[in-house]
């Protein structure tokens, strides 16, 4: 299912969404705040440049909202269906996820993002254009 060559498999590890060989992050730790949102300016092994034109990712925050989203329908359904909680638990485990898991969100946005407009290519090499 998570196989080389698919826009799931470059989203969920964070590779370069052209070749799937090389992390985007400088650190592929996301709970590591301070390094959170540090990408290599190109992928060392195609060379893709990441950022597509100016301010390229602020896109990825529409796509945050709706990961956010997604998060929070998750928690409230683990929450008060499966664990049968009050709404004021619920929403405190919502909160609670939120909060939890933004680094992840953040990433994620951003590579679902990137994931829009670039394919994987296995011939990369041939293409002349990076």
């Amino acid at each position: 299912m998570l196989k080389k060559g698919s826009k799931l498999y470059s989203i969920l590890t964070g590779t370069c969404p052209r070749c799937q060989e090389e992390s985007m992050y400088i650190d592929k730790n996301p709970y590591n705040l301070s390094k959170v949102y540090k990408m290599h300016e190109n992928c060392s092994h195609c060379g893709l440049h990441y950022k597509i034109e100016p301010s390229f990712f602020y896109g990825a925050m529409y796509v945050s909202y709706a990961v956010g989203v997604a998060f929070s329908v998750a928690a409230f359904i683990i929450s008060y269906v499966f664990f049968n909680s009050s709404l004021k638990t619920a929403f405190i485990a919502i909160v609670t996820t939120l909060i939890a898991l933004m680094p992840v969100s953040m990433r994620v946005s951003r590579n679902i993002w990137i994931n829009f407009f670039i394919s994987y290519d296995k011939n990369w090499k041939n293409n002349t254009s990076a």
